[in-house]
């Protein structure tokens, strides 16, 4: 063998070396003891920051994370691609206003939020978090995938979870639950979005809504195989251990009618041709059904309440592919019994949580949390819509969304489930 093999045989030995003790050093040690503010990383981002304008608001703006740098460099040797290189388009609008896209900018560990904003306030989420630990190690409380670890989670059901690396934040977003706006507060921290002059964008409510929901605006765990490859499940555990994590929930029937009231109320494509059709094809006994959603809309032509509730209970449905997100149970989209949440916040409560988990993560002088319009779908609509199915069909649907009841604190309906 010759000597130049010999050498680039021990240059990659060396290689794989460091990369395993990064990973267990940083995995192991304390969050005050792992200084991330090294002069490496802050000569790598220099060069990026020479590339576009510079943004004000956060002081940990210009700091590369150290171990997503050396990962990503080692992982690339000898690559002039790079091993988990994306396709151009999605790096650009991944990354913002970055000239690499695997310039992770750090988080300063010694400011992470505290919740020291009253006795009160730390008592609602303390118990909101005991509830969740308590049901989840009971024994005699059992859901689907409630065993599983996080290992067990396949890559597709963690689309949910958006990273803010720049500030440590982890966000797993529950749709009909102020999604649209809370992405919009992810956008701005982590400056993933570009406005039309070219910088990010530092106001949540100017971000257009068709950008916020699009997924490449957002860096979520499901894509971390792009730049981890097969570190990509560790390095999703070492944020998890790191990062303040929350997500917002709601009480799970007035989410179920705010969902049917945007999604099959309104005039909409997509959701027409990929739902409404099957549920008037099944559940209408009718032999023609409109093939787009404005000739429905003008012959009247629009599933029910009631459908809706059948196509749910259908097991047919399930069958045919997994419930679309809006109907989906939260625990299938965040994941509570393998995730321990920082934060558990609740729609009913917006106003009050929003304010308080801004504080306690250290940016509320960025921003305000952008108004809330709870009155659109109200808890007290519950019984006037539900009251009108059958009894069998509430109870079959309670068990169905039961463990988001009991996990999140939401008082069982008895009231709809007896005669």
């Amino acid at each position: 063998m010759t000597r130049s093999r010999l050498f680039c045989l021990l240059v990659i030995l060396v290689s794989v070396f460091m990369i395993l003790f990064i990973i267990v050093y940083w995995d192991n040690v304390g969050t005050t003891n792992f200084n991330v503010h090294t002069s490496f990383s802050k000569s790598i981002l220099a060069q990026s920051n020479e590339e576009r304008p510079t943004t004000a608001p956060t002081v940990e703006n210009n700091v590369a994370s150290d171990v997503d740098e050396f990962l990503d460099i080692f992982l690339n040797f000898g690559s002039t691609k790079g091993f988990f290189q994306s396709t151009k388009t999605e790096n650009l609008q991944l990354r913002g206003s970055n000239s690499q896209e695997e310039i992770v900018r750090g988080y300063d560990w010694s400011t992470k939020g505290k919740l020291d904003d009253g006795i009160l306030d730390q008592e609602i989420q303390e118990e909101r978090k005991l509830n969740l630990r308590k049901f989840c190690a009971n024994s005699s409380f059992d859901f689907p995938t409630k065993e599983r670890s996080f290992d067990d989670i396949p890559n597709r059901e963690l689309d949910h979870l958006i990273v803010d690396d720049r500030h440590g934040i982890i966000y797993c977003y529950v749709p009909k639950v102020a999604c649209t706006n809370w992405k919009r507060v992810m956008i701005v921290l982590s400056e993933s979005l570009l406005d039309k002059k070219g910088v990010p964008y530092q106001e949540p409510l100017q971000i257009p809504r068709e950008d916020v929901h699009n997924t490449s605006s957002h860096l979520t765990f499901n894509k971390f195989w792009r730049r981890y490859g097969k570190f990509s499940r560790h390095m999703m555990k070492i944020k998890l251990k790191k990062y303040t994590k929350f997500l917002f929930v709601r009480d799970p029937f007035v989410r179920l009618i705010s969902a049917f009231r945007s999604k099959f109320e309104l005039e909409n494509e997509n959701f027409y041709r990929s739902f409404a059709v099957p549920i008037l094809t099944r559940y209408s006994n009718r032999t023609n059904v409109p093939t787009s959603v404005g000739e429905a809309f003008s012959s009247g032509m629009k599933p029910s309440f009631s459908q809706f509730i059948q196509y749910l209970l259908d097991e047919k449905t399930e069958e045919q592919k997994p419930f679309n997100e809006h109907w989906r149970q939260i625990y299938r989209l965040c994941h509570p019994c393998q995730i321990e949440y920082d934060f558990v916040g609740k729609l009913e409560s917006l106003d009050e949580d929003a304010a308080l988990l801004l504080r306690q993560l250290n940016i509320d002088s960025l921003f305000q949390f952008p108004p809330s319009y709870r009155n659109k779908t109200a808890s007290s609509w519950e019984e006037d819509w539900f009251s009108k199915l059958p009894l069998s069909w509430r109870q079959k649907l309670y068990k169905l969304y039961e463990a988001d009841f009991v996990l999140f604190g939401y008082p069982k309906p008895d009231n709809l489930l007896r005669v």
